[in-house]
């Protein structure tokens, strides 16, 4: 079926500000109920929880899951990923620091750019992109490099930070699969149900197998934590994201989550008191100019030429 996407416009923007802050908070919540829930019980039981919300909302609809709509085969690879990008986000946090795995997490886009690049004709990346990409990624470094030489890195950090991006390929690899498959069509409820199921289905048997349910303690603020996670997390921003998906550029809505890293980061510091110095600043600056970079044309030329995609 063919589609055309929109480049970025103000909404998608102020849309996009908004999700941001969403998800650069997630790790820090996790972290913050990880003495009371395990990480990765965590990310299982807000993912079956999400889902049976999805499933509501679409019983609410009127919406039919179909198994001959030709999604199911691109809806299993998109649940493994998912739930891959979150094994490694919850083992990786048992040993770095949340603000770290904000900013690993997120060089996804870096990931999902490359592969679209070569994929999808329309969301080829011009030289100007791939600067900005260059420039946003040499700031996340920047944040993090001055720390690491000041301090060292020990080998549980630098695993930790290791999964972070074994988990930021995941997830620019299950945007890839959205984008190219029959997916790409799918309603957001369909595919995000594909994903949230895949992650209990497969993450829970490993919690249980691996004791760490029966680590879970009856602490009431860590489970409204895990609440804000299931609703606000992976039930509201998710269906969002999908929304955002199917009638903007791909490539240009993922750039923009450069911006996340600076949530997640700042809320480290705040909630959890994570160390911050001036490299982060300095970094900061460099990504929110890669991000200009990469979006301006799509900002400032909103009737630029839009190319129809095949999916």
């Amino acid at each position: 079926m063919s589609s055309s996407r929109k480049p970025t416009d103000g909404f998608a923007l102020a849309m996009m500000f908004l999700l941001c802050a969403t998800w650069g908070t997630q790790q820090v919540a996790i972290k913050l109920a990880a003495p009371h829930i395990p990480p990765l019980v965590q990310v299982a039981l807000r993912s079956g929880l999400s889902a049976v919300l999805v499933g509501l909302l679409c019983w609410v609809r009127g919406e039919r899951f179909s198994w001959t709509d030709g999604t199911w085969r691109p809806g299993l690879l998109a649940g493994v990923l998912f739930a891959g990008e979150f094994l490694f986000v919850a083992e990786g946090l048992r040993h770095t620091h949340a603000s770290h795995m904000a900013v690993f997490l997120y060089t996804a886009p870096i990931f999902s750019a490359l592969g679209l690049h070569w994929l999808v004709p329309a969301e080829r990346l011009r030289p100007t992109q791939w600067m900005g990409i260059g420039v946003a990624f040499t700031g996340i470094m920047v944040a993090f490099g001055g720390g690491w030489f000041q301090g060292g890195l020990s080998p549980s950090v630098l695993w930790g930070d290791a999964l972070g991006v074994l988990a930021a390929l995941a997830w620019g690899a299950t945007i890839v699969v959205v984008r190219v498959s029959s997916l790409a069509d799918a309603r957001p409820t369909q595919t995000l149900l594909y994903q949230l199921v895949g992650a209990f289905a497969l993450l829970f048997p490993v919690a249980l197998f691996t004791g760490q349910v029966g680590q879970v303690t009856s602490e009431g603020v860590a489970w409204l934590n895990l609440l804000f996670q299931a609703v606000g997390v992976c039930f509201i921003s998710y269906l969002a994201w999908f929304w955002l998906l199917r009638r903007y550029v791909a490539s240009g809505l993922s750039v923009f989550s450069f911006m996340t890293p600076l949530f997640g980061v700042t809320a480290g510091v705040l909630v959890l008191h994570e160390r911050a110095d001036a490299f982060f600043a300095g970094g900061a600056v460099l990504v929110l100019t890669g991000i200009i970079i990469v979006s301006a044309s799509s900002l400032l030329k909103p009737s630029l030429r839009r190319e129809p995609e095949s999916v």
